[in-house]
């Protein structure tokens, strides 16, 4: 037997790839990697299969013939990025694996038809609308009032993410994120489609004030089990770039409990019943759960590391155990570790000249993992033109009181320094 995985090129997936490897290993079964333009990616797998994941109708046709070379068929298929879960959900139903339905994969990754999807299942939601022109964008924002959050339909990440404060401002920035909103996503299955139906539209969204917040949970046979809420303690906007989140939250119970019950409506309302999800919020007044958004896969960048050292639960563990059709493993720790990260990007763009206290965070104690994945001479984007870090930090401590302080010294010992 074999497991499939199709992926697509993220910098921070080592740990998955690594992990799914041994798993593999000890289960007496081969892993076989489909991506695009696969490099330090093969050193984890049996065998490479180039295709581009991103195109369903690509990765159909290389895992057919793939299917038709390998001696023994596909166990499971499984993806740890955004854009590949369409075509993992297609190319479940065609070998009858198991994953979400590609009705599913679609709401997840399109974001109208994800809000269609919460409007019908009475998930509480931001206003929003979508607008094709700045005459459009203003009618829609007499509907959401300003603030107001313009995305794209689809897309991950943060980018092309922007929050606008009046009609100037929407006036200033608009065109520019509606072009960005699709040049910037030319590669996502659900592209083509996706710009026809809704005539290269841009999502805009009410600005939720409160606290937000993201939920790992695993759905096996359709019940939900919640391993971690992530707390994002910056301020937010006008860019949303994903920089700092710390688990276990520091919610009251009360609020803890109405987010686990929302995190089950957003998954009966998109139809999710098996696997892996990413559910962000935000806590209007603090204390209502209102949906920004979910992806039926893990949480991307450091989340995996994160809810492993928090938990002890290990979710790539878990979703490959779910894919061959297993009951997983969720037994989370009585006591969760306070686990914090930082997705690390410079204070502007440019190109890298020099990594200023690299040597002193990696002796830090609390450090359980540096990673720089860019060298100097390279250019560095920053939100929103890009959604992810040049490299990741993970950090443990001993009480929740002490991981702004511990993120803040950091953040000013470590630096990525452009010109």
């Amino acid at each position: 037997m074999s497991i499939l995985v199709l992926h697509k090129k993220n910098l921070s997936r080592r740990r998955h790839l690594a992990r799914a490897r041994q798993y593999a290993h000890d289960h007496g079964e081969r892993l076989l990697l489909v991506m695009k333009d696969p490099e330090w990616e093969a050193e984890y797998v049996d065998r490479v299969v180039i295709a581009d994941t991103s195109s369903i109708e690509e990765t159909l046709a290389a895992v057919q013939a793939l299917a038709a070379e390998e001696s023994e068929p596909f166990s499971a298929v499984v993806t740890f990025a955004e854009a590949p879960v369409p075509s993992a959900a297609r190319v479940a139903a065609e070998f009858g694996l198991v994953s979400v339905s590609e009705r599913t994969a679609r709401l997840a990754r399109d974001k109208w038809a994800m809000r269609e999807a919460f409007a019908a299942g009475g998930v509480p939601q931001p206003r929003h609308g979508i607008a094709r022109s700045l005459d459009e964008a203003r009618e829609v924002a007499r509907h959401t009032g300003f603030p107001l959050v313009m995305k794209p339909v689809l897309g991950t990440g943060s980018m092309f993410v922007r929050s606008v404060d009046n009609e100037d401002e929407l006036a200033e920035h608009f065109d520019g994120f509606l072009k960005g909103a699709w040049d910037g996503f030319t590669y996502d299955p659900l592209h083509r489609s996706a710009h026809q139906e809704y005539d290269g539209g841009l999502l805009l969204e009410e600005f939720v004030p409160g606290a937000e917040i993201c939920v790992e949970s695993l759905v096996h046979d359709s019940v939900t089990h919640t391993l971690a809420i992530h707390d994002k303690p910056l301020p937010t906007g006008p860019t949303f770039e994903e920089v700092y989140a710390c688990t276990p939250t520091r919610l009251p119970e009360k609020t803890v409990r109405a987010v686990e019950e929302a995190t089950v409506a957003v998954h009966r309302a998109l139809g999710i019943t098996t696997g892996a999800t990413h559910v962000e919020f935000r806590l209007r007044g603090d204390t209502e759960p209102v949906v920004l958004e979910a992806a039926a896969r893990m949480g991307g960048g450091p989340i995996y590391r994160s809810v492993l050292l928090s938990t002890g639960v290990d979710m790539v563990e878990a979703v490959l155990d779910i894919a061959r059709g297993r009951a997983p493993r969720v037994e989370p720790a009585e006591r969760p570790t306070p686990v914090g990260f930082w997705n690390i990007f410079p204070d502007r763009a440019g190109t890298l000249t020099t990594v200023t206290g690299l040597d002193e965070v990696r002796a830090d104690p609390r450090v359980d993992e540096v990673q720089i994945y860019r060298s100097p001479g390279e250019q560095l984007l920053v939100p929103p033109r890009t959604f992810q870090g040049h490299g990741h930090l993970i950090f443990t401590v001993d009480s929740e009181d002490e991981l702004d302080a511990t993120f803040r010294h950091m953040t000013a010992t470590l630096r990525l320094e452009t010109e």
